[in-house]
């Protein structure tokens, strides 16, 4: 099962998250669409996994690069990762995008994410419900940013991207540092 997902999510890498399928696998294989079907339930099944797996690598590569770290480091190091791992694994990033049912997300490596979020914001001494808007905040902003990034859509203008990027994490250190009162 491990070499199936592992294949899904180089595919995905390669031609977008959105176009795999257990069909589009098996060609790329080079084995008979029902031999797939005996191992993956589904093409929804498939991308589940290739989820899990994205989510998991990304967590462990965030993981790594925290280890140490504390406040603005911290939060440079966890936003780097996430910014990195979608430039080199599109597909896979896409993947980690994936809502997934309560049951599967509780036992996903996205619950890793979640405390190593917080574990960066308890560096800026955010307390409830100030954490959660705080983690709410760095995602869409990570997001938001990465797929502006991924879809060109900065690729036309001045200053560069990175020079940018060291800003926005300026910016949110910065805030996370003076967070407002509500």
């Amino acid at each position: 099962m491990e070499r199936l997902v592992q294949a899904g999510a180089e595919l995905a890498d390669e031609v977008g998250f959105e176009q795999v399928t257990v069909s589009e696998l098996a060609r790329r294989l080079d084995v008979k669409v029902a031999s797939l079907y005996s191992r993956l339930k589904t093409s929804q099944d498939l991308k589940t996994k290739i989820a899990l797996l994205a989510l998991e690598e990304l967590a462990d590569r965030v993981a790594a690069a925290l280890a140490g770290r504390a406040g603005k480091d911290a939060l440079a190091a966890f936003a780097n990762v996430y910014r990195d791992y979608a430039r080199e694994h599109p597909g896979r990033y896409a993947a980690a995008q994936l809502r997934l049912d309560p049951k599967t997300a509780a036992a996903s490596a996205g619950v890793r994410h979640a405390q190593m979020t917080r574990a960066i914001l308890r560096g800026y001494e955010l307390t409830e419900p100030d954490q959660t808007h705080a983690v709410r905040l760095l995602g869409s902003v990570f997001h938001g940013y990465v797929s502006l990034e991924l879809g060109g859509g900065f690729s036309h203008s001045a200053p560069d991207t990175e020079q940018t990027w060291s800003r926005i994490l300026d910016a949110l250190d910065a805030l996370l540092r003076h967070w407002p009162a509500p």
